[in-house]
Formats: C-alpha cells, sequence, structure tokens
C-alpha cells in the first residue's frame, strides 16, 4: 500500500516514513508546494493532507485531482506523527471497505 502525505513539517518527514513503514506503507511525502502535481504523485492507494500546513488553493487543487481517481482522502489539522498514525489507519478501513 502506498500513501501519499501533503503538507506537515520538513524536519518531520524522515519520521513520517518510518512511521509508515512501520505500519507496512510506503510514503510519499510532499511538505513543500510540487509543481506538477499530477504527474508527480505516480501510483497511490490514498492520501492524508495536514491542512495546517498546505494553503486552501493546493488543498482544493489536491481535492479535485482525487475526485476524478476516486481515492481516499483523510484531512488532519495537525501534522504531528500521532495524526499520521491515526490517518494511516483510517485509510487502511476505508481502502478495506472499498475492496470487501
Amino acid at each position: 500500500m502506498c500513501v501519499l502525505v501533503v503538507g506537515g513539517m520538513d524536519r518531520l518527514e524522515d519520521d513520517y516514513i518510518k512511521t509508515a513503514k512501520s505500519m507496512g506503507i510506503d510514503l510519499k511525502v510532499f511538505t513543500k508546494r510540487v509543481g506538477d502535481f499530477s504527474s508527480r504523485i505516480g501510483s497511490i492507494d490514498g492520501v492524508v493532507i495536514f491542512t495546517n500546513k498546505v494553503s486552501h488553493p493546493a488543498k482544493n487543487q489536491i481535492v479535485k485531482f482525487l475526485k476524478n481517481t476516486d481515492k481516499p482522502v483523510c484531512m488532519y489539522h495537525s501534522c504531528g506523527i500521532c495524526s499520521l498514525k491515526k490517518a494511516l489507519v483510517e485509510l487502511k478501513e476505508k481502502i478495506k471497505s472499498r475492496v470487501c
């Protein structure tokens, strides 16, 4: 399973990746603005958006793009490790319920 994280803190990027790996999830992290978003994300199963660290236009662009792909999204205001764990558990449940 591969999840994209949008937003968050640069200094926590390695911790985000380690936490996800311990849960059996590959993680792609975009903590900064990305030019051509749709071509850079590749193959993902879901998205976590940390809304306190991403602009409204960027969040809207991501959500609009994901509506076309039918991928699950979790939005959390805080961007700590605990929020990431909650979001990943929530995404796993959303993905599992779509498969079954």
